[in-house]
């Protein structure tokens, strides 16, 4: 969990574009973020397996 000054600071217009930081909207992580869902990794994970993700299943085979 990232801390609430560097969430708030994120959201904040930048001096240059390329500062922009793209952040989990739940948890404000970084790392392993997914455009398409406005997510990190591990929060996607755990909506999906959860079933909170409509149109997404875990996948076998």
């Amino acid at each position: 969990m990232a801390k609430q000054s560097t969430i708030a600071r994120s959201k904040k217009t930048p001096k240059f574009s390329t500062r922009k930081v793209l952040r989990c909207f739940k948890c404000g992580r970084k790392h392993g973020y997914m455009r398409d869902f406005d997510l990190c990794r591990i929060c996607f994970r755990e909506m999906a397996n959860k079933g909170e993700i409509p149109g997404i299943k875990k996948s076998s085979w």
